[in-house]
């Protein structure tokens, strides 16, 4: 069965691949999807562009396990040498356009999914989210359907680990940072430099550090990523805007950092949203020790995905490698949907 489930999860991805579906435009991966649950005879719902499916024998009375991956993708950058649209397997490489990030993980999951559909004395449920918009983290992906789905007790998050338990991510918050000044004539020297008042600031993104440091993520990490100030040579700019991009670590909530951010900097910062907050799962969870007891190794990812938008417990787990994401000529290798549908029914077998 597993054969087949392996067969078929790589025959979808070839579809899925070839199928046009940035973030916000992927009705046509939704049928695909949707056309593999009937194929299987798997009772599924759908809301905007994400398709969901529970176990066949779902119990209210047990606890829920989520499997989720997205079936978004970026649009392609410039440095592609293939046609991103056009699956080729090549030496054991499966090439395509989100054959990696993270097609390759949602037909593992969705081969999992199908492996326990019909057993009747599983002590979890299941849940599968095909989701949408999580490329761009838009309103309509996974944050929308959880209040659609029934309630999740910890989830797996399907993204490219090397079949590795990233068991903690950073979260992202984007911050649009103003200093402000006077205008005035630069041959005089007549007024209040913004970007002399922003280069304060910046130097202190630069170069603080957070008291608290993650057991696994590490340091809060502070960049700032674009300037934009004055508009003629001589003019003394009365404004310095810049953005700051801060990965946050399971130690703090982004509401946490802004607030330190806030009270050391003169600038005005407007966050462009706080809810892309850090995500963990304990050591000690049964998911994360029954990966460890497969001797597969534990680490802090710095990489966003939408365990962001969850508040339960969730583990990033998936066939691929993360350093191939986004990149030109994208593609997984085959063995490693084949290893990551084997790890994920063991793995799972170990706790359900």
């Amino acid at each position: 069965m597993i054969q087949q489930l392996t067969d078929g999860a790589i025959e979808l991805l070839q579809k899925l691949i070839s199928t046009q579906s940035f973030s916000g435009e992927e009705n046509e991966t939704a049928l695909l999807i949707m056309q593999y649950f009937s194929n299987h005879n798997i009772k599924f719902e759908s809301d905007k562009h994400n398709v969901w499916a529970k176990n066949k024998y779902f119990d209210f009375s047990k606890k829920t396990i989520l499997l989720n991956s997205h079936h978004d993708t970026v649009k392609p950058n410039k440095g592609y040498t293939r046609n991103p649209l056009k699956a080729e397997i090549i030496d054991g490489k499966l090439y395509g356009l989100g054959s990696n990030d993270a097609g390759g993980c949602l037909v593992s999951l969705l081969a999992t999914f199908t492996y326990f559909y019909n057993k009747t004395d599983l002590k979890y449920n299941l849940v599968i989210v095909a989701s949408a918009e999580e490329e761009n983290s838009g309103p309509n992906g996974l944050n929308s359907m959880l209040s659609i789905i029934p309630e999740i007790d910890f989830a797996i998050v399907g993204e490219p680990t090397l079949m590795n338990l990233a068991i903690a991510e950073k979260g992202l918050m984007v911050l649009n940072c103003e200093a402000k000044g006077t205008a005035g004539h630069a041959a005089h020297g007549i007024g209040d430099n913004a970007i002399y008042n922003a280069i304060n600031d910046i130097h202190w993104f630069q170069n603080y550090e957070f008291p608290k440091e993650s057991e696994t993520l590490g340091k809060v990490k502070m960049t700032v990523t674009q300037i934009e100030a004055g508009h003629q040579h001589n003019v003394i700019p009365a404004s310095c805007k810049y953005v700051v991009d801060v990965r946050v670590t399971d130690a703090y909530s982004n509401q946490e950092v802004f607030d330190i951010i806030q009270s050391n900097v003169a600038s005005e910062v407007c966050p462009r949203s706080l809810r892309l907050n850090s995500s963990s799962i304990p050591k000690n969870h049964p998911i994360v020790k029954a990966g460890i007891k497969l001797g597969r190794q534990t680490y802090g990812s710095p990489t966003l995905s939408d365990q962001a938008v969850l508040s339960c417990p969730s583990l990033k787990l998936g066939p691929g490698q993360s350093l191939r994401s986004h990149t030109a000529d994208e593609f997984i290798y085959i063995n490693e949907i084949v290893e990551g549908i084997q790890l994920y029914i063991k793995i799972l077998e170990e706790i359900i």
